[in-house]
Parts: structure tokens; sequence; C-alpha cells
């Protein structure tokens, strides 16, 4: 099994006919976490777009290679059934579907597409209940329409669960921590951190320091105006609460 998981070269992409990445260069080796921090407007939400195969955002140039597959060549589908989980900065709801035929739909389309069956009621439920008590939901949301009335910690938490039910190979976290009280940001990094594995890899992309407390990276990037400009360890968070990010050009 090749040890590299994910390799982005000179990724260009574009949003109404609007330049937004500039040439993003990135490697992402499988167990590793790697945190994406950067200012407003700089790229990091975009690219998470463009890794999930949002059809708005258009990529203009560059590659993507995931597990030794041309990424770009893959609708979304196919990237979710390949283990790609992409953690919104703003979930959406989805009224008239509870979270537990939600969950099932989702599994069970990428059982199928591994081919294998689907999971037997009994199974599913019993599945469910474990990831749940997992991410501290209370059973009573499993009966809920997916977000509809949930708080900003409630949707996030609810995120997490799925990640934990679906157990993917790359997880993409957009601003997770975006609205979070120090409590359910425990909650939710506790989650991330607990999922970690020798063979699954994580993106936390964020504008503040206070999540990568609780999820310690392998590696950050600083992403400014579409491109990444610094990478290195854990230390250059530091740095940027030091200095912010106009004090960070290479």
């Amino acid at each position: 099994m090749n040890d590299i998981l994910l390799e982005i070269r000179n990724l260009h992409a574009a949003i109404d006919g609007r330049e937004i990445l500039k040439g993003v260069d990135l490697t992402m080796r499988r167990g590793e976490v790697h945190a994406v921090m950067g200012p407003n407007g700089a790229g990091k939400s975009t690219l998470s777009a463009v890794l999930a195969g949002r059809p708005d955002y258009k990529v203009t140039a560059g590659s993507i290679v995931y597990d030794g597959r041309d990424l770009l060549s893959m609708s979304p589908e196919e990237r979710s059934w390949a283990g790609i989980f992409l953690s919104f900065q703003y979930p959406v709801e989805i009224p008239g579907v509870s979270i537990t035929n939600f969950m099932k739909a989702a599994l069970n389309a990428r059982r199928k597409a591994a081919g294998e069956p689907e999971l037997k009621p009994a199974d599913f439920l019993k599945l469910l209940k474990e990831k749940m008590d997992f991410v501290q939901m209370k059973g009573e949301f499993a009966r809920r329409e997916v977000n509809v009335g949930f708080s900003g910690g409630e949707k996030k938490r609810n995120e997490i669960f799925q990640m934990a039910m679906l157990e993917p190979v790359l997880s993409i976290l957009d601003e997770t921590d975006s609205g979070l009280d120090v409590d359910a940001l425990r909650i939710v990094a506790d989650g991330v951190n607990r999922l970690r594995s020798p063979q699954t890899s994580s993106i936390v992309i964020t504008h503040y320091q206070r999540l990568l407390e609780y999820i310690v990276p392998d590696v950050v990037h600083v992403l400014k105006d579409g491109r990444i400009v610094l990478t290195g360890g854990r230390e250059l968070v530091d740095r940027i609460e030091n200095e912010g990010y106009d004090g960070i050009d290479g």
C-alpha cells in the first residue's frame, strides 16, 4: 500500500470566473492530520469544496491524486464511496428525512459500492446506538430530521457522528469549530481524535488556533491568496498566534 494518500500539484480553481486557488501543492501521508490555516478569503473552503467535488468550483489547472486515483475524474458520489468525508462549515438541513434513514442510505450506498451487502436492520441499529454514544448524542436525535431545529453545536456533533458511522479514509473538517462553545468543541475534537488511525487522515481547516489545542496536527499549512506560503509543524500555530497572518509570508 502506498504511504501517500493525497497529492495535490499546482492546483488552480475558480468560481464564477474568479480564480481562488492559484497553485496549491500539498502531500499527505496515511495517518497524518494536516491543519490548513489562513485569513478569511484565502481559499481554505474552496480547497475543501474542490476535494469534495462541488460542481460550481472549476479546476483550471493542476492535479489531485487520492489513494492512487485521479480524484478530478471522480464524481462527488464516487469520492464519498472511496472514503472522502466533508464536514461542512454550515451543515444543511434536510426536512422530512430522519437521521436514521439518512445514515442507513449513506452507509448502505458505501457498502454497495464496495461490493458488500447491506447491513441487517438489527446490526445497523446496534451500530447507530454505538456511534451516538461515541459522540454523546441522545437516542432521541435518531428520530429527528437531519439538522432541522438543531443548535450550531448539535449540527457539528451530528457531522462527527456521521463521520464515525461512515469511517472515512480522508476526513475534511471545514471550520468545524465555527460557532462552538468550549464544551461542544471538546466533544467534536474528542470524536476526531478517537477516530484517528494509521490508515486514515484528516484535513482540519480553521481560521483560529483553539481547535488545534485539542486536535494536534502533524503538519500545518498557511494558505494566503490562493497559495500555501508556508508549511511546518505545530510550532506554526504559535507563530500565527503571536504574529498574525500578516507576519507569515514564507
